[in-house]
C-alpha cells in the first residue's frame, strides 16, 4: 500500500524519516523548498545574468545556470531577467513558474556542464527494494535567481550587507505649491553596475515617470497607495529618470522625496560589484543637502513561519538595537540585544526561542527609534 511522509530539514540540513520503509520496500524522495522568492536576489544578479547572455561573463557552473533559469524554461534569456526584476520591483510576490528553491541529487554528474538543461537532471532520488538503512541521500540545494551566492540557506548562516560607499541621485530642489505638477530629474552621479531602492513620495502623486536611456517602464512599479515608486536598473549608462508629480500637499521635495527600502531594498554595486547604499543629494542654488535610508523595520521573511525567520531593519548610524517579541496579550516571549553597524542588518529568530503559535508583534528599537510589526508563526 503506497504511502506518503512529510518531514521538516533541521537548521542544518539533515533529515530523518526512520523506520519508514520496510525491507524490500521502495521509496522516492523529493525536497521541496518554496519561501521567501528574494532571498539572495538582488539587481547585481540581474547584471551577471545580462553579461552571461550577452556572453562577455559566461556563468561558470551548472548550479548557477539552473538558478539563472526564473522561469524553469530550460534555457535562459531576457524573460528570465524580466521574471526577476517584478520580483525585486514588488510587483510579483512569488515566481510564476518555479519555485524559490531547485533541489539536485548531490551526486549527479552533468554531461554538459556548461548547459545542464540537455537532459533533466534528478530532482528526486528513487531507491528500490531497499536492504539498510540510506544515509547517503544528499542534494545541492540552488536558490533560484541567486548566481553570486548570497542567500541564507538557515539562520545558522550571516548576511553580508556591508556596503563601501554610496550612491548618490541628485536631484534639484525646490518649494511646490498644493494643485502643481512638477517634473523631477534623478541623475545618479556614477555609472555603477546596478541599482535598485524605492523612492518614497509622500504628499506627491506619481502622474508619469519618463524612462532614460536604456530603460523602459519594465525598470519601475508605482505603488500608487503606498506613495511609492520602486526602481531597478542595470546597464551600461549612467541611471537617470524623470518623474512628473502633482503636488498634493505644499512643501519642498527634499521633504517630501526620500530613499526607502520598505518595498525595494536600496542598494548598489559599484563596478567592482561591491555593494553601496542609495541616498538622494538635493541641490538648491549651490546649498546640498543628503538624505539616505533613515531607521526602518521590515516585514519578516517568511512570514508566516515554521522553524525560523528573519527579522530585518536599517540603521542610518550604527548603534544598540534590541528585538522584542510579544504574543497578542502584550506578554513578552523574546528579547534580544546587539550591537550593530550603519545600513541593513538582521535578527534570526528559530522557532524553539517563541515557543508559541499564531499572532505575535515584534519591536526594534534603538535609543532615538523603534517600529512595531507583525508575523504569524504558523504550527
Amino acid at each position: 500500500q503506497p504511502i506518503s511522509m512529510f518531514r521538516q530539514s533541521g537548521q542544518d540540513g539533515k533529515y530523518n524519516f526512520s523506520n519508514a520503509v520496510p525491507i524490500l520496500g521502495s521509496y522516492t524522495l523529493t525536497p521541496v523548498r518554496d519561501d521567501n522568492p528574494l532571498n539572495g536576489v538582488t539587481t547585481l544578479d540581474l547584471a551577471l545574468i545580462s553579461k552571461h547572455i550577452l556572453n562577455l561573463a559566461p556563468l561558470n557552473s551548472p548550479y548557477k545556470l539552473i538558478a539563472a533559469d526564473a522561469n524553469k524554461s530550460g534555457t535562459i534569456t531576457t524573460l528570465d531577467i524580466v521574471a526577476l526584476r517584478r520580483l525585486i520591483l514588488g510587483i510579483d510576490e512569488e515566481l510564476q513558474n518555479n519555485n524559490s528553491w531547485r533541489f539536485v541529487d548531490r551526486n549527479y554528474v552533468f554531461p554538459n556542464p556548461q548547459n545542464p538543461f540537455t537532459k533533466p537532471f534528478p530532482e528526486t532520488k528513487t531507491v528500490a527494494q531497499v536492504l539498510a538503512s540510506q544515509m547517503g541521500e544528499n542534494f545541492v540545494g540552488v536558490k533560484i535567481g541567486d548566481v553570486n551566492g548570497t542567500a541564507q540557506a538557515n539562520s545558522l548562516m550571516g548576511a553580508d550587507d556591508r556596503t563601501t560607499g554610496t550612491l548618490l541621485f541628485d536631484v534639484e530642489d525646490r518649494s511646490v505649491k498644493a494643485g502643481e505638477t512638477v517634473e523631477v530629474k534623478f541623475r545618479a552621479a556614477d555609472r555603477v553596475t546596478g541599482y535598485q531602492f524605492t523612492l518614497n513620495h509622500n504628499g506627491l502623486e506619481v502622474l508619469e515617470i519618463v524612462p532614460g536611456t536604456g530603460m523602459s517602464m519594465d525598470n519601475f512599479a508605482v505603488f500608487q497607495q503606498e506613495g511609492a515608486v520602486t526602481t531597478s536598473f542595470n546597464g551600461d549608462v549612467a541611471g537617470e529618470f524623470t518623474v512628473k508629480f502633482r503636488a498634493q500637499q505644499a512643501g519642498k521635495l527634499s521633504n517630501l522625496l526620500g530613499v526607502s527600502s520598505r518595498i525595494t531594498k536600496a542598494i548598489a554595486y559599484d563596478s567592482n560589484e561591491q555593494g553601496e547604499q542609495v541616498a538622494l543629494r538635493f541641490n538648491n542654488n549651490g546649498v546640498t543637502t543628503i538624505a539616505g535610508v533613515g531607521f526602518e523595520l521590515y516585514q519578516n521573511q517568511p512570514n508566516p513561519f515554521m522553524t525560523s525567520t528573519v527579522i530585518g531593519f536599517h540603521l542610518p548610524e550604527a548603534a544598540k538595537a534590541m528585538l522584542t517579541v510579544y504574543d497578542e496579550t502584550g506578554r513578552v516571549l523574546f528579547t534580544q540585544k546587539g550591537d550593530f553597524a550603519k545600513g541593513y542588518n538582521h535578527f534570526s529568530l528559530n522557532r524553539e526561542l517563541v515557543p508559541t503559535t499564531g499572532l505575535l508583534y515584534y519591536k526594534v528599537e534603538t535609543e532615538k527609534e523603534s517600529a512595531t510589526r507583525k508575523m504569524i508563526q504558523s504550527k
